[in-house]
């Protein structure tokens, strides 16, 4: 099985790696803190999971999440992610960041930031649009009927292929959306942002399956922020 590095180990990290250890992979966790300020959740995942510095995680991963606020995308170590499959899930939020011109102008988007950062790695952008509760619950085994289906986008159809599988191993379908620049589709406040997985805006923590035909609907309607 693989190895799965997360750099970032909060909501959606620590999510990914309960979901990951549930399908058998090993996980390395890390955060910005320390080793040792994560030693209850290791404790809760048990001996499929241990804790390391990023460096470290980014070393030990053959798959690599990369989930951190993206004000501190520069920080992620490029050196042990050359040649490695990066999933990035990151969004832009002005008021934590801070402004990137780029991104205001829709130039470019959140992963393409990082896929400049990490210029010998392949980046995948995904898990970025789903509420990560409802990431937890909607995990379905293949070939169920109410199985949810998550948008990738990357520039490398092997990056994308390994992910399609990863995402297949704890229980979601992939959508593939097409290059990097695409994954403005699935971004904040789009229509394929994470209120698409919720059964009702006024329970918003009640989730709903979303299967492949929705979601490619939901992508197709979606619209930059100017146009909006």
């Amino acid at each position: 099985m693989t190895t799965v590095g997360l750099i970032g180990s909060g909501n959606i990290g620590g999510t990914v790696a309960r979901l990951a250890v549930a399908a058998g992979h090993e996980v390395v966790l890390s955060n910005s803190r320390g080793p040792e300020t994560l030693k209850e959740l290791v404790d809760e995942l048990g001996p499929r999971a241990r804790a390391a510095t990023p460096a470290e995680a980014a070393a030990a991963g053959d798959l690599v999440v990369v989930t951190i606020p993206l004000r501190a995308y520069r920080e992620v170590p490029a050196g042990p992610l050359a040649g490695k499959v990066v999933i990035d899930t990151n969004n832009y939020y002005p008021e934590r960041d801070g402004r990137f011109p780029e991104l205001d102008d829709e130039s470019t988007t959140t992963s393409e930031l990082l896929q400049r950062h990490l210029r010998e790695a392949r980046v995948v952008k995904g898990f970025n649009n789903i509420y990560f509760k409802h990431l937890l619950a909607l995990a379905r085994p293949a070939g169920a009927a109410d199985r949810t289906a998550l948008p990738i986008a990357g520039d490398d159809a092997a990056a994308k292929a390994a992910v399609t599988a990863f995402l297949d191993s704890v229980g979601y379908d992939a959508v593939d959306v097409g290059p990097l620049a695409e994954g403005w589709r699935f971004q904040r406040d789009t229509s394929a942002y994470a209120a698409l997985y919720s059964a009702d805006p006024a329970d918003w923590e009640r989730p709903a399956p979303v299967d492949a035909a929705r979601l490619r609907e939901a992508l197709a309607a979606a619209r930059r922020y100017a146009d909006s």
